[in-house]
């Protein structure tokens, strides 16, 4: 890779429909996760620790705490020209519609990829939980004189109907696509998996270009449905299994080969599971392949008293005495009053649970006061006339007052440490 001009597209315009209401004001890559991180954080730490360093991050819907976000957190070297992660939104330079697809956001940006002149392109999505050593599939790229590379998960056989599936011989050589097939063909030597399609890309940078001046001219706009069959006929095409990738530091007890597609809100309720426990399914301590995120400046977390059980807390959280917290994540800036009881939750930043209140299995988003002695998680006819409740019972508190700080101290509007 030493003698690689890479530059990458993170399609980061994702709507996020499924995952209202955490999107009802944000883009689904700006959805906080864990204690500490967005969504995007990963796709965009995978990059830098990839030594991938010129990325533009493709926005579209609802963009600006996307926008304010990386602002905050992603500034790598203003003194370094080609190491830069920066925002661009629809430019409408030749024409006036919004992104179309996954290839007209690259297409209405062509002039990035001439500009810098890279020999690759990576165009990666925005909406995943996983670690993955770039490097690794450009080395697979360059080993099988690829034209394309497009990283593929193996999946069992029985769930792969839910994805778009790859077929491929035993060198990785694209056969076939299928979409989300009825009757999905197996990988070779593994009858009982089937390849899925993880929407992340390597371009040969001429292939692309070429590609995309064709798919223009044809009116198409996406890489799954349109360009790849396209270039499929006439290109070598390889699938990159991801089970084969390594990342240091990886513990013996995490999953090994980690990626989580966070869609839903089980889904997503679900990989903050992965994350609780002495020994997580996916560790984020990870000295070797850190997830950056914000530099928030505010103090450690505090805890007056109480019992708290495998629990995350963020920086400059309360808790007080007699609360009483299992199995959940609490994000920066909140406050924990006495005798609260939370089971299973995810109370994100700027919230403040009152006294007496008990709650299970339930997601509050920012900016709330949960009110004393309420009860969220235990009657789900009656959360469903207050909140939003999932397919799988997880109770969604909607965003709250943006102007309103769980730390009271703040509520001058003076902010003295970055969000």
């Amino acid at each position: 890779m030493q003698n690689d001009r890479i530059i990458a597209f993170v399609m980061a315009g994702g709507q996020g429909s499924r995952l209202q209401p955490l999107t009802t004001g944000r883009s689904k890559p700006s959805v906080p996760f864990g204690s500490r991180y967005r969504i995007v954080d990963f796709v965009l730490s995978n990059l830098v620790n990839s030594q991938i360093q010129t990325i533009y991050l493709l926005v579209q819907y609802k963009s600006q705490s996307l926008i304010e976000h990386v602002r905050k957190a992603w500034t790598i070297s203003p003194l370094l020209q080609n190491q830069f992660v920066t925002v661009v939104p629809p430019q409408m330079m030749s024409g006036e519609n919004w992104f179309q697809g996954t290839a007209d956001a690259v297409n209405q940006n062509i002039n990035l990829i001439e500009e810098h002149r890279p020999n690759l392109v990576a165009v990666f999505g925005a909406d995943h939980i996983y670690r993955m050593d770039i490097r690794q599939m450009v080395e697979f790229h360059h080993r099988r004189q690829a034209d394309v590379t497009i990283a593929a998960l193996p999946v069992p056989l029985a769930e792969a109907s839910s994805f778009g599936v790859i077929v491929a011989d035993e060198s990785g050589r694209i056969q076939a696509f299928e979409e989300k097939p009825t009757h999905p063909t197996s990988m070779p030597k593994q009858p009982d998996m089937a390849f899925a399609s993880m929407g992340n890309y390597i371009f040969s940078a001429d292939v692309l270009l070429q590609a995309l001046h064709e798919t223009q001219q044809a009116g198409e706009t996406d890489f799954g449905q349109h360009v790849l069959p396209r270039l499929l006929r006439t290109h070598n095409l390889y699938a990159y299994d991801f089970a084969t990738n390594v990342i240091p530091g990886v513990q013996p007890y995490e999953t090994p080969v980690y990626w989580r597609d966070v869609g839903n809100l089980d889904a997503y309720f679900d990989a903050h599971c992965d994350v609780l426990g002495a020994e997580p399914a996916f560790d984020v301590f990870n000295p070797e392949w850190p997830i950056y995120s914000s530099s928030y400046q505010g103090p450690v977390a505090r805890v007056l008293g109480g019992q708290i059980e495998n629990t995350l807390l963020g920086a400059a959280t309360m808790v007080h005495t007699g609360a009483r917290i299992q199995n959940s994540i609490i994000r920066r800036e909140a406050v924990i009053e006495e005798d609260v009881v939370l089971e299973d939750c995810i109370i994100m930043d700027y919230v403040r649970v009152s006294r007496g209140a008990r709650l299970r299995r339930v997601i509050v988003d920012r900016h709330n006061i949960i009110e004393p002695g309420d009860e969220i998680g235990f009657d789900r006819a009656r959360d469903a006339e207050r909140f939003h409740v999932s397919p799988g019972g997880i109770t969604v508190v909607h965003q709250g007052q943006v102007g309103y700080f769980a730390r009271d101290i703040r509520g001058s509007g003076r902010r003295g440490y970055s969000e």
